[in-house]
Parts: C-alpha cells; structure tokens; sequence
C-alpha cells in the first residue's frame, strides 16, 4: 500500500487537453446518454418526414413502439444481454472502438428518448381520434404520461427522488392499465396487442421474484455496515441487487460483492441520508429483494488491458468484487476517511491482500486530493487503458470528464435511474 501524499502524486503535471472539436464531445451535455436520447428523437423525426402525409394509424404504432423501448431498454434481462454483447470484443480491436462500447451503460438516453418521443406520438394520435370511450381514456393517459416525464426531469428527480420513485412505479402501472383500455377501445389489430403483452411481462417479471431473505449485518463504525446474503444465490461480479423494507415504497440498489471461495454475496452500506441511516441504525434481519442481479458500469473493465480503480468512501464497494476476482490486471485509488476506523480492519486487510500497491489516501489525515491528478497518475504509472471512477455524482463527473477531455477513456455512473 502506498500512503499519500509521501509518494508525491500532489505535483504530477496533467496532459494538455486535446484539441477544441474533440474536446467538444467529452463536454457533459454531449454524453452518450444524451446523443441516445437525441438519435431516438432524430430517427422519429426522419421517420415522420420519409411518410409525411402520415396515414391515421401512424401515430398509435409509433407511440406504442416508442413506449416499449422505453420499457424494454430498462428490463434486468435486457441491461444484462446489453453488456454482453457490448464487452465480447476482444483487447485487441482499437482503442477508440472498446472506448465507444464501454459507454454501454448510457443505455438510459434510448429510455429517455423513447419516453419523450413516444408521449408526444400519443399526444397527436388521441388528438386525431373522434369523441368517445377511447378518447376519453386516451386523454387521462396523456395527462398522467406528461405527469411522469415532468417528475423525471433531472432537476426534480434530484431533488424529490422518493416523489420521482413513486410516480414513476404506480404511475406507470397506472399508464400500463390504460393503455390495455385504450387499445381494446380503439380496436387496435393484434400487433399492438402483442407488443404491450410483452411489455407487460417485461414490466411484471421482476416482481415475480419478489421474496424476504435473511441479512446478517455487521457494523464497524456508525458510518457503514457490511450486509451479508446467503439466501442461494452468489452474484456475478460486478452486478447489483436492489433491496428495500418496503417494496411498494422505495428501493435502493447496491453493488454485490461475492467472494471467489464463498456462497453468498455482501452489500457495503454507508449512511447517505435517511433510509440508510435507519438500515445502519435499525440492522434489521430481514429485507425484501426482487428481479435479477444487473451488470454495472465496471463490467466494462474486460475491453481493457489494465485498468485503474478510482473510489471514494463506499464506493469501494462496487470496485472490490472487481478486484478479488481480478479478471482483468487493475490498480486501486482509493481516498476515504481513516479507512480502518471506518470499515473496519478485515475489509481494509482484504483489500490490501489482493492490491498490495494501492493508493489509499486518508483524507482525515491529508485532506481532500485532486483525484484528476491521482487518477492520471496511476493510470500513467500503471501502464493502463481506462480509468473507472466510483464516488459521489460531482466527483464521479470531475474525474471521468476531467480524464476524458485529455484523450483518457474513463467511465463513472450517471444516475440516470
């Protein structure tokens, strides 16, 4: 382990920046996540264009299609088929090539684009019907489809998320059981009923496996606790499982961190606001879990050759499967408050087992650090391809698009959900 700053990491000078119109694309509004949900948008629009006049059942089919890929790009089987196909490359296509792919889970702009594309298709094809039953359904369903996309605008959903988290499951339960209405009103043919069945399906199957499973709960300090499962099943590496206290209420998902010679899998928990305060506090014995377990963003790490682990705090928790499995040759950053004081010292000695050269930074001792600067540094000294960053929304997005605008693949979660 090396401990900082006696290595020296505060003075390493950055590469320049590359040039205006590359550098233009790594700027945050132009994500993958938002040139996805532009393209679905720019395809309805080529669409509608190639067709125009567009016949009167246009609108419907286009609104239903849109609304199940809205619906389908977030099912757990889908997400999972997604990163398979996107991580199958080997290491030794082009760098730009795997870069590209490893954006895969920027799959939320084609919900995003789905959804807005799809309320306004509705929009114009209840618009186009004649007065009556279906009408007045298709009207409501407007009303409570604007309702949804409106709570979902990124400004509201940060700051109202348990209201954006309700709205956006018994809202859509709601919108699904009016779209049954109004395709049976409307005496839609057998091709839209089919695609909502699936959509249905898609939407019931996670909670189809909904079950209350055992938790043993260990605390090393007031500020995180490690909850372990053994209820069956052992998690790929990588993926993460969604728990809650209260299914109809909230959920909260986590990363899995299953160890290569146990059953099982663990959960690393740290206080965050008040349902995980209450979960470290209350250490309860039982929690409800649902669906499948889904890849997260570091499972892009098998499209590079060596990859660098930046984390802060608990975000130590979706790197470690990573690194016990070590599929892929990695290096560990990771700053943190008196990590053994926090996480206790079985979790620390764990990680210092298998990264025995990490650079663990103990802000109680040093301060905050310009992670940019040690994530450079380690992906430099290390010889790596990419960097993948685990730590707080502001800090995440420093990293990767502090990294990215120099010519560096970096990759960090969106909470896009």
């Amino acid at each position: 382990m090396t401990t900082a700053p006696a290595a020296g990491v505060r003075d390493v000078p950055l590469p320049p920046v590359t040039p205006g119109p590359r550098r233009l694309f790594k700027h945050p509004l132009l994500m993958h996540y938002n040139r996805l949900a532009a393209l679905v948008v720019a395809v309805n629009l080529v669409w509608a264009a190639a067709r125009w006049p567009l016949p009167a059942s246009s609108p419907g089919h286009a609104a239903l299609a849109n609304l199940a890929l809205a619906v389908l790009v977030r099912q757990q089987y889908v997400v999972n088929l997604m990163f398979r196909l996107a991580t199958r490359p080997p290491t030794s296509w082009p760098l730009k090539v795997r870069w590209t792919l490893g954006k895969v889970y920027h799959f939320g702009g084609l919900h995003v684009g789905g959804a807005l594309a799809g309320a306004v298709w509705f929009l114009a094809s209840v618009l186009a019907e004649p007065d009556g039953p279906g009408r007045a359904v298709g009207l409501a369903l407007t009303g409570l489809l604007a309702l949804v996309v409106a709570t979902a605008v990124p400004a509201f959903r940060s700051r109202h998320h348990d209201l954006f988290e309700k709205v956006h499951r018994f809202g859509g339960w709601t919108a699904l059981l009016l779209f049954w209405a109004h395709t049976l009103l409307s005496g839609a043919g057998p091709v839209p009923v089919v695609v909502l069945a699936v959509v249905t399906f898609s939407v019931a199957l996670p909670w189809l496996r909904l079950r209350k499973v055992d938790v043993r709960i260990e605390r090393p300090s007031p500020h995180v606790v490690l909850a372990r499962f053994d209820h069956g099943e052992t998690p790929f590496a990588g993926s993460s499982t969604a728990i809650s206290r209260s299914p109809l209420k909230e959920w909260h998902s986590f990363a899995n961190v299953p160890s290569p010679a146990e059953p099982g899998f663990r959960l690393t928990i740290s206080r965050a606001g008040d349902w995980t305060g209450s979960f470290i506090d209350d250490r309860p014995s039982q929690v409800w879990v649902k669906g499948i377990t889904t890849a997260g963003v570091a499972n892009i790490e098998t499209l590079f050759r060596k990859v660098v682990y930046v984390a802060t705090g608990s975000g130590i928790g979706p790197c470690l499967p990573h690194l016990l499995a070590a599929e892929v040759p990695s290096r560990l950053v990771w700053a943190t408050r008196d990590p053994r004081a926090t996480y206790g010292d079985a979790l620390v000695d764990e990680i210092l087992a298998v990264q025995p050269h990490a650079l663990v930074w103990d802000t109680s001792r040093h301060g905050k650090p310009d992670m940019v600067r040690l994530a450079y540094a380690a992906y430099r000294d290390f010889g790596a391809e990419a960097v993948i960053c685990i730590s707080n929304k502001k800090l995440t997005w420093q990293v990767v698009h502090g990294l990215e605008r120099r010519g560096i693949p970096a990759y960090g979660a969106i909470w896009d959900s």
